[in-house]
């Protein structure tokens, strides 16, 4: 679909669908390092809004959940945890070309990079200390009371997560990844006993939250598409996943001088965690592997996209690279 074509669509829907907006729409596509659902700015009258809708071309099932993001973040906006402000759904494809979803847009930062090079040595470490809070606030979430008991199935949730990822690795593969198929085979043989039941938001990292314009706060919990009901400890694991990745691997922290620029250690972080509700008990070498293995899957999934030319982003194929080291960092976690 052209931009004019998508503008118009779009434009007739939001005037017909939005009570209040009468005025000329302008759309402008958000870029940056994501690589899942195409996201745009849209504004109209005297509003603000975001547009999240699914990508073009043939999906992976259960892949690119928008209609995910927009229930869980309805239901949140009545937490105590801060989510943007959901305004509709749309279900059908004859809009934009695919299924969408808008939300109010906030003003705040977004930080793309894991060692916050722009911020200073002490607000980093706050900044850190808040993602820890805010974690142990999501998942002190009652989903029951959010209407979200439904909201993922019963059973072990590492059995199911281990053999979903590995349906969407061999679904996406392009190639051969043998360290990918180790560690999968290893995961499948040591799935530890889990009848957890807590609202886990599946993609829980810094650039995933937006924080106040001036202060170390978070105002917003981001992109919530691979959110579901299970063990928090899974959260908790791929969060940590930043301090045993290299720079360069997707923007880790490892070898960094965290005590020089003010970014708390691992060890410190989970006792922040636990020390505001969170429940780090049996954290253990499988959850760290099972959350590279999910990176490592999330990445031949990029670069599957790139090679059949619908990857959301331009970097996608460079990205999608790294999927051999994150398996190879999940092998290192069971060592």
């Amino acid at each position: 679909m052209r931009s004019d074509e998508f503008r118009l669509a779009l434009e007739r829907y939001l005037h017909a669908h939005v009570k209040g907006l009468a005025g000329p729409l302008h759309v402008a596509p958000v870029g940056g390092a994501g690589q899942s659902n195409p996201t745009y700015f849209v504004d109209i009258d005297d509003r603000r809004f975001v547009l999240r809708r699914q990508p073009d071309g043939d999906l992976l099932p259960s892949a690119h959940a928008i209609d995910r993001e927009y229930r869980v973040m309805t239901a949140l906006m009545h937490s105590d945890l801060p989510v943007p402000k959901t305004v509709l759904y749309c279900a059908s494809s004859d809009i934009v070309g695919t299924p969408f979803y808008l939300m109010e847009r906030l003003d705040g930062r977004i930080f793309g990079d894991a060692a916050l090079p722009d911020i200073v040595p002490s607000e980093r470490r706050d900044i850190y200390l808040e993602m820890a809070r805010v974690m142990a606030v999501l998942h002190r979430v009652i989903p029951s009371t959010f209407g979200l008991d439904d909201y993922g199935k019963t059973g072990n949730y590492f059995q199911r997560q281990v053999a979903r990822w590995r349906h969407q690795w061999l679904n996406s593969k392009t190639h051969e990844n043998l360290e990918l198929d180790t560690l999968i085979a290893w995961l499948s043989d040591n799935v530890p006993d889990d009848d957890a039941r807590a609202l886990v938001h599946g993609d829980f990292k810094l650039n995933n939250l937006m924080f106040h314009p001036i202060e170390p706060r978070v105002i917003a919990v981001l992109d919530w598409e691979l959110s579901t009901l299970g063990n928090p400890l899974a959260d908790l694991a791929f969060n940590c996943a930043a301090w045993r990745a290299m720079p360069d691997e997707f923007g880790g922290i490892r070898g960094l001088d965290l005590a020089g620029l003010g970014i708390p250690t691992e060890l410190e972080f989970v006792d922040h965690y636990r020390d505001s509700g969170g429940d780090p008990s049996g954290l253990s070498p499988f959850h760290f592997a099972f959350s590279f293995m999910r990176w490592s899957v999330i990445f031949e999934g990029i670069a599957a996209r790139a090679r059949h030319g619908n990857a959301v982003n331009s970097r996608a194929q460079t990205v999608g690279a790294l999927a051999t080291p994150m398996a190879l960092r999940g092998l290192e976690a069971l060592q």
